[in-house]
């Protein structure tokens, strides 16, 4: 299974709009960080999970061919704002799209033009709706248990897909979601910045959160312009990275 980093910023992205910040002027490539979001594929699937604003941005750098299935992890802009451009991967058949019941809700409420039987023209999107049950739901050679997490008030998703979880945005884990995620070897986490967050893990309480889940590789995203790339890659103990747009990880 190969996972890629299709985007690691916040909500925000980096660089920030106005911001003239020594991370949003940097000239390395890996302080650019566009909506958070990841591919995950296999010799017979191809999945989404999230689709932020430059979600076509990012789908034609990673040349993504084919899609199999759509998951969402919440409903905030950064992580569904992008659905539109699903229509490239739905002019041949329908696609199926997986989520909490609020996000669901949320696309027949603000995309209803995307759900449902469309005429075939590429124009529009054809998504099939379905929630994620408990117990997951399997594509192809993978499966995808959701893994409900604390995102300020709300409860979002990550996911566990084998021994690899993404857990994109999250203040804590609940007790029965470290259950959950026992045994994992490699995590993508949350870490907003240094400063504590009210709805996001900093970097100290992702990396906590990582070694008491037992994870041997730890990868960082979600983060803001005050994360510089390398002052940070310096920074961490072995076995834990700072994501950046278009890593490729192997499992």
């Amino acid at each position: 299974m190969i996972v890629e980093m299709l985007g690691t910023g916040t909500s925000h992205g980096v660089p920030r709009i106005g911001c003239d910040c020594p991370v949003c002027t940097s000239l390395d490539p890996k302080d650019k960080r566009m909506r958070s979001s990841i591919w995950v594929r296999d010799k017979d699937v191809s999945v989404v999970i999230d689709t932020g604003p430059e979600f076509r941005l990012q789908a034609v750098r990673a040349r993504i061919k084919h899609l199999d299935a759509v998951f969402y992890t919440h409903n905030h802009a950064d992580h569904l704002n992008g659905i539109d451009d699903l229509r490239a991967f739905t002019e041949q058949k329908s696609l199926k799209v997986y989520g909490p019941v609020q996000v669901l809700e949320d696309i027949e409420r603000r995309f209803s033009y995307a759900v449902g039987n469309n005429p075939w023209h590429g124009g529009l999107p054809q998504l099939q709706l379905a929630e994620v049950p408990i117990e997951g739901i399997t594509v192809g050679s993978l499966t995808f248990i959701p893994i409900p997490l604390v995102h300020g008030c709300r409860e979002v998703f990550g996911y566990r897909i084998g021994n690899f979880a993404y857990l994109s945005d999250c203040k804590k884990i609940p007790e029965n979601s470290i259950k959950l995620l026992g045994g994992i070897d490699t995590i993508v986490i949350d870490a907003l910045r240094k400063d504590p967050h009210p709805t996001h893990m900093n970097v100290q309480e992702a990396l906590e959160a990582a070694r008491n889940l037992g994870a041997k590789e730890v990868y960082l995203t979600h983060m803001t312009h005050r994360l510089s790339h390398a002052d940070l890659e310096r920074s961490l103990p072995q076995g834990c990275h700072p994501a950046y747009d278009g890593l490729i990880i192997d499992l």
